[in-house]
């Protein structure tokens, strides 16, 4: 059974041509990608397929689930550039390269990405909620745009406003969501900003937690070490956490070791069962 990482980015060419050719933001500068919300220098080879499949191997991971972040802040036309070129990267990568779509069900994909703050409203994606369930196919929630003061330090919406985000939209799931979608599979990014830790204040305010145990509720380790998926684990169990390295965006090695650090048998149940078992 292959390794996978659910949680990895990459732009294909038509993609960064779009953006290159743009004369408002989101566009491409050089190594600069200007976002309404910001500039940001990035390793424009890292999403080079040649060097997205080095950097696998280098992991020791077979397969990458790719998906395209909101947090881009694209529009629709530059949607439509990463759906119709990162089929063509998937085809070309012999197996390595899996990819999701963006807030839509498109074939050729193996699921679809949505905003955390787009889970405010989820009758709004009903719709697209009730297809994946037909089809057997996972949601995976991201962090999107946040919109941090011009006084915040450069890593406050990663840190903050990102966490934040995931908090409302996995709290929003749980009120909401999975009475009405039971079979959905649905991955959070970043262990849900931190859900373990909000059990024991759920049960300070009467809920019982055991109702927010899901079996089809799954948190990604992106960014992560030791102590919180220790917590994770104790809190939920290894079957709901799935490996997810927000590569290139940060760098893998440090939530890799962490996992690996746990023995072979949570390196497997979070490297090859568990999102296994999201793609099936």
């Amino acid at each position: 059974m292959p390794t996978y990482d659910f949680h990895q980015h990459l732009w294909p060419p038509p993609l960064l041509d779009a953006l290159r050719a743009r004369g408002e933001r989101p566009r491409l500068r050089g190594s600069v990608l200007q976002l309404p919300s910001g500039d940001w220098k990035l390793d424009v080879a890292c999403h080079e397929p040649e060097a997205r499949i080095a950097s696998l191997d280098r992991d020791g991971i077979d397969v990458a689930v790719i998906s395209c972040p909101p947090t881009l802040e694209l529009d629709e036309a530059l949607t439509e550039s990463y759906h119709e070129g990162i089929l063509d990267v998937v085809a070309a990568s012999g197996g390595r390269l899996v990819a999701l779509a963006c807030d839509s069900v498109r074939p050729g994909f193996a699921g679809t990405c949505v905003a955390a703050p787009s889970f405010s409203d989820l009758d709004r994606l009903a719709a697209l909620f009730s297809e994946l369930e037909r089809l057997g196919q996972p949601l995976f929630v991201h962090p999107g745009p946040d919109a941090a003061s011009a006084r915040a330090p450069a890593w406050w919406s990663s840190v903050v406003g990102y966490t934040a985000q995931m908090q409302a939209a996995y709290a929003a799931w749980l009120a909401h969501g999975t009475d009405s979608w039971p079979k959905l599979d649905v991955l959070f990014a970043i262990l849900a900003g931190g859900a373990p830790i909000q059990l024991e204040r759920l049960a300070s305010r009467g809920v019982d937690t055991r109702s927010v145990m899901h079996e089809h509720v799954y948190l990604d380790t992106a960014s992560y070490g030791e102590r919180a998926l220790a917590l994770s684990m104790a809190t939920y169990g290894v079957g709901q956490l799935v490996y997810g390295s927000d590569w290139p965006v940060i760098d893998s090695q440090a939530t890799l070791r962490s996992v690996r650090g746990f023995g072979q048998a949570v390196s497997d149940a979070v490297c090859r069962d568990n999102p296994a078992r999201l793609l099936q």
